[in-house]
Order: structure tokens, then sequence, then C-alpha cells
């Protein structure tokens, strides 16, 4: 792999990693709400599917969702309601000074988030499209892009979940610690009701 590949694969895929969206806005909910080493679940559950589908992507799956587009709509549509319960969940649960427990995100909320998060659909098919040999890729060549994309992935949830953390920890009192997971939690709505005017505008459309 030469040295100008990869820059310019950092270049068009570090942005669309690190940047907002449904995955990271919840790395950050999930650090401020339950902490770095309790987020790590929520991670595993996101990453796997990630290089699982990155994996089946990479290897024939990207083709057939180019063909079938509805296949790519109905995800969206479930990733939106997905989205929505999290959010649910994480507005009606309780702040870590309230005598109840406090609900947490888990490998399997991880794990649904990212099966149906289009913008990690969107952006498998964008990355084995621009970087993939057109004539004949190897299986090398599939293999290498998704190891690097997932070391990418990691070192960026990482990221979301301490600066979720950092944030919370620097503002620890009652008052702000609602404030904060009101802010994260709101966040997380705007995100889901911008993915579902979007899906409603790309059917009317």
């Amino acid at each position: 792999m030469s040295l100008e590949f990869f820059g310019a694969w950092l270049a068009v895929m570090l942005p669309l990693v690190v940047s907002p969206g449904p995955a990271n806005l919840l790395f950050a909910a999930a650090g401020a709400k339950q902490g770095v080493w309790r987020s790590l679940p929520l991670m595993a559950g996101i990453d796997s599917v990630a290089f699982v589908s990155s994996l089946l992507v990479g290897f024939g799956l990207g083709q057939l969702l180019t063909a079938y587009p509805m296949v790519t709509a109905i995800l969206k549509c479930m990733g939106i309601g997905y989205l929505f319960y999290l959010t649910w969940k994480f507005l009606t649960s309780h702040t870590s000074s309230s005598k109840e427990p406090v609900q947490v995100y888990t490998f399997w909320d991880g794990f649904f988030v990212q099966l149906f998060n289009p913008k990690g659909w969107s952006m498998l098919l964008l990355m084995f499209s621009l970087f993939l040999t057109a004539n004949e890729p190897s299986s090398f060549d599939v293999i290498k892009l998704v190891v690097m994309l997932s070391v990418l992935n990691i070192a960026a949830h990482l990221l979301w979940i301490n600066m979720g953390a950092a944030i919370q920890r620097y503002l620890y009192a009652t008052v702000w610690e609602h404030r904060v997971q009101m802010m994260f939690g709101v966040s997380l709505l705007l995100v889901a009701i911008w993915l579902l005017l979007d899906t409603m505008w790309g059917v009317l459309s």
C-alpha cells in the first residue's frame, strides 16, 4: 500500500468516521451517562457489526444494496425507529446521583443501532467504490480496507466516549449532570428527526 493511497483514503474516511452521526452522538451520550468503561460493551456491539458489515459489503453485498435501494430504505427506517427508542431510554433514565439504578447502553443497543445505521452503510459503499480495485479486486484488498476502517472506527469511537465522559466529569454537579444529559438526549432526538425528514423527502421527491 502506497503512502499516496493511504493519504487519500484517510482524507476521505477520517471526516466521515469522526463527524457527528447516530453512533458517535450515542457514544458521547453513553460516555457522559455511564462513563468510559461501562460504554465499552456498547462500542463492542457497534464495532463488531461495522466489521462484519464491511466484510459483507466488500465481498459483494454492496452490489445488492445498490441494485435494490428499497433494502437500504427499510434499514434506514428501522434505524430511525430504534434511534427514537434509544433517545427515549436516555431521556427517561436516572442520573448517577439518583438512588435509582442508572440505565446503561448495552452491547445489543450498539448491535442494533449500527445494523440499522444508514450513515454506516453509506460510508461502506462509498469506501469500497472509491478505493477497491475495479478489475477483480483480491480478497487481500478487501480485508486491507476492512482492517484500516476498523482501526479508525475504534480510535474515533473511543474519542467520542471520552469526550462525553470528560464533559460530564468537569461539570459534575446534579444540576449540570441533568443539563448535560438533556443536551445529549436532545441531540440524539434531532438526529432521529433529521433522518426521518430526509427519508420522507427522498420518498416524496
